[in-house]
């Protein structure tokens, strides 16, 4: 079995958010591929097979489980096709289990849609702070934390600073009980407080789902953008970029675009480009 290994999101060569691809799935069931997914031990694998109603069905699986949407392992699948002249420039549907959604490949930068927005339940401040070994204080006054969904569900939290942030030390375990309370995909915590002077500086936590930290998270980068206009903090139509991975040395930068549709839907647009292509056989 051939898997490739690259890093989508990638600022840097060591950058980015590695995803394995198996470009030929048609044959592999759902065993097989959560195998291979454990094997190869990155936070997402995607399975590329033929579909009936977009151009390519693609499933995604953890080391530990399937879920619907990868937005970095899309990235990473869409930009090695192009990479191999399997596709062209152009406008491409993936059929996932988060519905059919659209891909734009370009030269170097691939782009995503993502599902229109839904938000969910707020979830009590300390019991956030208390699983992120932060003070309560640490977590921003005028702002909620809540559970919002591009395709996942993620738990937004909005922290003051980036010492804040940088200081973070999980209590996975309670990380992961407070995800599974409230079925999410887990802990996407940002600050406005920046870097490289992107809009927003973010850390990932999915240990639920065998995942303690990701470098770049496009699926959670959608539901944050759709966060930040809920409350007035990004205005449609708006592109970001968002930094992710410094605290893991994996330098990071995610584009997220909102418009609206004809039908007054918010439209989720999450782009970026990949590098450091390789080839392992298993």
């Amino acid at each position: 079995m051939q898997v490739y290994t690259l890093n989508a999101f990638s600022k840097s060569h060591q950058g980015g958010n590695p995803a394995g691809v198996v470009l030929v799935a048609d044959h592999l069931s759902d065993n097989d591929m959560q195998q291979i997914a454990a094997k190869i031990g990155l936070s997402e694998t995607a399975f590329v097979s033929r579909s009936d109603k977009a151009n390519f069905r693609v499933r995604f699986f953890t080391p530990t489980q399937e879920v619907d949407l990868c937005g970095h392992a899309t990235i990473a699948t869409f930009y090695l096709m192009r990479y191999l002249n399997i596709i062209k420039k152009g406008i491409y549907t993936q059929e996932t289990n988060a519905g059919v959604l659209q891909i734009e490949v370009g030269k170097q930068n691939v782009t995503m849609e993502q599902a229109s927005p839904t938000f969910y339940e707020t979830i009590d401040k300390a019991t956030i702070a208390h699983s992120l070994n932060i003070p309560y204080d640490s977590i921003a006054d005028n702002l909620p934390v809540q559970v919002v969904s591009t395709g996942l569900k993620d738990i937004i939290v909005p922290v003051k600073n980036l010492n804040v942030l940088n200081s973070i030390k999980p209590a996975f375990r309670e990380v992961a009980s407070v995800s599974k309370q409230h079925n999410a995909i887990g802990y996407h915590i940002y600050t406005l407080e920046t870097i490289n002077g992107n809009f927003a500086h973010c850390r990932n936590l999915a240990p639920l789902y065998g995942i303690k930290e990701e470098a770049a998270t496009g699926s959670s980068s959608g539901a944050l953008a759709c966060y930040l206009n809920r409350y007035g903090i990004v205005n449609i139509p708006s592109k970001i970029i968002l930094e992710q991975g410094y605290t893991m040395k994996k330098p990071s930068e995610i584009a997220v675009e909102l418009s609206y549709k004809p039908n007054g839907a918010i439209q989720v647009m999450v782009g970026g480009s990949a590098n450091n292509i390789k080839l392992t056989t298993i």
